[in-house]
């Protein structure tokens, strides 16, 4: 009997803030959190580097990033247009 786990893969939205490696792009994802004791929302910024294969992204682009198998020592997303 096979069981079959259904995995969602995560999808975030970001800016490109660089591209210079080859098939590879820096996005930083921004995200609203609201603070457990004062209550007050303050803003968290997180780099992700993504699978470009096309070398398409540009700096300042916005895109959106999908998580896939690892690619690398730390690229785990690709970009999707």
């Amino acid at each position: 009997m096979e069981s079959k786990t259904s995995t969602t893969k995560k999808a975030l939205k970001g800016t490109v803030l660089s591209n210079k490696m080859d098939k590879t792009a820096v996005v930083a994802v921004t995200r609203f959190v609201k603070h457990p004791k004062y209550k007050k929302y303050f803003k968290i910024t997180k780099k992700f580097k993504a699978h470009d294969a096309d070398n398409s992204a540009n700096v300042g682009d916005t895109v959106s990033i999908i998580e896939t198998r690892p690619i690398s020592k730390d690229k785990h997303f690709a970009i999707v247009k």
